[in-house]
């Protein structure tokens, strides 16, 4: 094996493994912003329905 085929092996490790760790890092990032937005829809329904008791009990 000549020297430029050790560099060129490595060089295809290297991409492997920081491509690895870039989709690990989107997927992490997507999946916070889905349980954020999942979040955020339920407390609009709490807020709404709480809202909607208390102004029937102020009648």
């Amino acid at each position: 094996m000549n020297k430029g085929t050790f560099w060129t092996i490595l060089a295809v490790v290297l991409a492997i493994v920081i491509a690895w760790v870039l989709v690990e890092v989107v997927f992490s990032v997507l999946w916070f912003v889905v349980k954020l937005l999942i979040v955020l829809a339920v407390a609009g329904v709490v807020f709404l329905l709480i809202r909607g008791a208390f102004a029937r009990s102020g009648r």
